[in-house]
């Protein structure tokens, strides 16, 4: 398993452009997250909702681990997160403006 990380993490630069949009689209959602709590929404995520309570767990999961992952795994494999995560933004992205 150490010989197949030390192989995708030298992968970095091939698929650069989904391992980003995968980083922007966590960050994007924190973001997101964030300010829809400051308006008073409520998060439905319960994990979401155990780490908005422990600030320095937030920064691990949300700011942290992403661009990890993103430097360990194969662009490829990043495909399902990528679409879960863009329709994630979207959705919260709609709500916000829904709300205003």
């Amino acid at each position: 398993m150490v010989t197949a990380l030390r192989q995708y993490a030298g992968t970095f630069g091939s698929g650069i452009e989904w391992k980003l949009g995968f980083v922007v689209l966590v960050y994007l959602d924190l973001v997101l997250t964030l300010v829809a709590i400051q308006l008073g929404f409520n998060e439905v995520n319960p994990l979401m909702v155990r780490f908005l309570s422990r600030p320095e767990e937030l920064i691990i999961i949300k700011v942290v681990l992403p661009p990890i992952i993103a430097w360990l795994v194969p662009a490829r494999l990043l495909a399902p997160s990528l679409a879960f995560m863009l329709l994630v933004a979207g959705w919260n992205g709609a709500m916000l403006l829904a709300s205003v």
